[in-house]
């Protein structure tokens, strides 16, 4: 049977058999240039690893986990579909090489279907040489076992190789890695006459590693090849004599030993090169060839192409110089997004009793004396990552902003991951703020990040992503039902396939969409109370003049100079004391309320609803009360003096928006104007780029860590571009017009400036200058500022 068939049309419901199937594979090792593993806590994982062989240094620059200090010119996702591949094109210029990966998902069978995978090199420049060492691998943890099938021949593989494994939940499986027929060796280098038995075969090792040990691959296989150089090169210490060519000496000894869990074969090319390797379930029952991948890839680009423009058209309002470049850059951030999607499993750190002095008389959730930092139990986590550089791993700050993105495109997909971050809220109601799940995810966060306080909480972002599956799932209801496109289910007319129909219709029908908004009540629910419980403000013992006497808060786990429960770390504040209010966490509450309101009335919660929403109005007429400062005309933190009176903080940026950032304020609101005053304003917050964190004119812009004092965030840009489009655009008002004229022009700044520094440097960045508009601190950020879909396509 031909691994594809074309298939015309759509069939029958989602099913989670068929959700398990297209999402079980997938590159969710997003910290690795390229690793593949299934969303399961033990199983098969994969890597690519490379360096060049031009010279006896480039092994020194081993290419594995994305590393800014690698300095490659670009890694994108040119595409990406979550259900079934992508390509992603790597530019090493260092090692002058352009490495294109190309992953096709091949459903079928009772073990999440097979899949494969090409890795394909060019030079970069034509002009100078390029030469390279690939290395794939396969690591086994927990249950099972895995074996090379092909015969072990001491000086390497000629052709095939074939390995064949089984787990107690992917059952029996093989893989093989097949060359191009075109692939050329080094075969005239230096002392090559003593090298001919070696040259242009797969060079291998399998050796045993500790359980857990798998993601430490790189540093196994690369000693493995040093202790064979070091061998090899003895006979050619004689400078007379001159060293061999790198690519006979840096190579894997062709050794098994017994017991083994990691097998990795190398291939040694000059020049371009091409090789396939396909992971074969056994229940699927058919053998794929490399013709899968040539008329897969070519459909699945197609696809996609459609797709997306089905999606995210441009609307002909915005005008751009190149719209062929501004597509490409908007396809590459969603595929980029998707495709840093990660499955993560493992025990985090958590400190239950750490507290600063200014919250020691607070409640602690936990009730035993503790001694510091324990590892939690093993949690698994479906998650997308901010940067595959530097943040690979879940953040609840972020994770709200990506599934927004990420709903739009294929709204079960996004329901997955969200399903899973419901399940981290534990009895208490509390959720870490960074999800460090496993030795891998900790060897990337320094030491005194990586415990986790259940105090402690994040802005409560999982919400925007609640409100927006419900207004998709009302704006699907009011059309009619969900289109294929609302879905992420429309493959076109003719896709590739192995005989398995996609669903027609998934959790956007109001039938699906209620159960699953069931299922997530009630932790949501013992989450809101955990924030209104350990977050909660004090009104009363200030004699602080407020409509309601309970609805205020403030962040706990400050220290001196951040609050990195916030989210805006080092973003100007008053001194700490257990008094002050936090006007973006009030807001954020206000957020919630409303959200938790929408929830009640969806599932048929009538008392629930009434009761949210008279909070909803209770924490409104507190951010008026508490937060407004008549004398400064913005809302502000309020502070205590050393007198116990309150004060307001007031530092115009980002927190001086909020609410209206959360569309908070109505439309007539007589603090609008200000607001907007305060937004449009070039000596304040406005710039040709975007908003900025902090005023140009406060004393700390620019200033010490600068993170969240001057620089420009998109995330914060798009809750400004959302609140202009939504509301106050939308709704009459006495300001308009004015939010309009605003609207345009920022949306114009903010896609204008990413777009260029992604042209003008391959990434797209953390947050950008706030003077120049130039990327700052890590990349590829392709988290939340992917948000810039989104933001072109209008779809807030």
């Amino acid at each position: 049977m031909q691994p594809w068939v074309l298939l015309l049309g759509v069939a029958s419901v989602v099913s989670s058999t068929f959700l398990n199937d297209t999402l079980l594979w997938g590159p969710y090792r997003p910290n690795l240039y390229f690793g593949l593993r299934p969303r399961l806590p033990q199983s098969l994982m994969t890597g690519l690893i490379w360096f060049g062989t031009n010279d006896y240094n480039s092994a020194s620059k081993v290419r594995h986990a994305c590393d800014q200090g690698d300095q490659l010119q670009s890694y994108t996702w040119t595409t990406y579909d979550a259900r079934e591949g992508g390509v992603q094109v790597i530019k090493d210029g260092l090692n002058n090489i352009k490495i294109t990966t190309e992953f096709l998902k091949v459903a079928g069978g009772d073990h999440g279907g097979s899949w494969a995978a090409r890795i394909k090199g060019e030079p970069l420049n034509e002009a100078y040489p390029s030469r390279s060492s690939m290395i794939f691998y396969f690591g086994l943890e927990g249950l099972g076992g895995l074996d090379m099938e092909s015969d072990e021949e001491e000086n390497g593989v000629e052709g095939e190789i074939k390995f064949s494994g089984s787990t107690p939940e992917l059952d029996d499986f093989t893989i093989r890695i097949v060359d191009d027929p075109h692939n050329n060796a080094v075969t005239n280098g230096p002392h090559a006459d003593a090298f001919q038995e070696r040259i242009g075969k797969t060079h291998y090792i399998a050796q045993p590693v500790p359980p857990g040990q798998v993601w430490q691959a790189k540093d196994v296989i690369m000693e493995s090849i040093f202790k064979h150089a070091q061998e090899v090169i003895t006979p050619y210490r004689d400078p007379a004599v001159g060293a061999p060519d790198p690519s006979y000496v840096l190579q894997l000894p062709d050794e098994i030993y017994s017991g083994s869990n990691l097998h990795a074969v190398q291939k040694l090319f000059d020049g371009k090169f091409q090789f396939d390797v396909f992971f074969e379930s056994a229940s699927a029952k058919q053998v794929l060839s490399s013709s899968a991948l040539d008329q897969g890839i070519p459909a699945l680009t197609t696809s996609f192409n459609q797709r997306f423009q089905d999606t995210f058209p441009t609307p002909s309002d915005y005008v751009n110089d190149n719209q062929e470049s501004l597509e490409a850059f908007s396809k590459a951030i969603t595929s980029n997004l998707m495709g840093g999607v990660g499955y993560f499993y493992g025990t985090s750190l958590v400190n239950n009793k750490f507290s600063y002095e200014w919250d020691e008389d607070e409640d602690s959730q936990g009730s035993e004396e503790s001694d510091g930092p324990r590892l939690t139990e093993p949690k698994e986590l479906f998650t997308a990552t901010p940067s595959r550089s530097f943040f690979p791993r879940g953040f609840y700050w972020d994770e709200g902003f990506h599934l927004l993105h990420i709903g739009a495109w294929d709204n079960d997909f996004s329901l997955e991951i969200l399903k899973d971050w419901v399940k981290l809220i534990d009895d208490n109601g509390w959720v870490a703020r960074e999800q460090i799940l496993g030795e891998e995810a900790r060897s990337k966060v320094p030491a005194e990040f990586q415990v986790q306080v259940p105090n402690y909480a994040n802005p409560p972002t999982l919400t925007v992503a609640v409100t927006a599956f419900i207004a998709r799932v009302k704006a699907a209801a009011a059309a009619g039902g969900p289109s294929d496109q609302e879905l992420g289910m429309d493959f076109g007319t003719q896709i590739p396939m192995t005989g398995v129909s996609p669903p027609a219709e998934g959790y956007l029908d109001s039938e699906k969409a209620l159960p699953f908004l069931q299922s997530i009540y009630q932790p949501l629910k013992r989450h809101y109370d955990w924030f209104r419980r350990t977050q909660r403000g004090q009104i009363k013992q200030y004699a602080r003049k407020a409509r309601s006497r309970t609805e205020a808060y403030r962040w706990r786990g400050r220290s001196q100079l951040h609050v990195l429960t916030s989210g805006m770390d080092d973003y100007p504040r008053g001194p700490p004391h257990a008094g002050e209010l936090h006007l973006d966490l009030i807001s954020w509450m206000a957020f919630f309320s409303r959200t938790m309101r929408e929830i009640a009335e969806f599932v048929g919660e009538a008392d629930d609803a009434l009761s949210y929403g008279e909070i909803e109005t209770a924490i409104l007429n507190n951010i008026e009360d508490l937060h407004w400062s008549e004398e400064n005309q913005m809302y502000c933190d309020v502070g205590v003096d050393d007198d116990d009176d309150s004060y307001h903080v007031c530092h115009k940026g980002y927190l001086s928006l909020f609410p209206f950032m959360l569309s908070l304020l109505s439309p007539s609101s007589p603090h609008l104007g200000a607001t907007l005053d305060i937004l449009r304003d070039p000596e304040h917050l406005w710039s040709p780029y975007g908003i900025r964190s902090l005023s140009a004119s406060h004393p700390e812009f620019g200033q010490g860590e600068n993170y969240w004092k001057g620089p420009i965030w998109i995330q914060m840009n798009y809750l400004v571009l959302k609140a202009l489009h939504g509301t106050y655009v939308e709704q009459e008002g006495p300001y308009q017009s004015r939010a309009q004229e605003i609207y345009k022009e920022l949306r114009k700044n903010v896609i204008d400036n990413v777009l260029k520094e992604y042209e003008r440097t391959g990434y797209v960045w953390e947050q950008y200058d706030a003077l120049s508009g130039e990327g700052r601190r890590s990349h590829p950020f392709t988290g939340w500022t992917s948000l810039v879909t989104l933001i072109i396509t209008e779809k807030y």
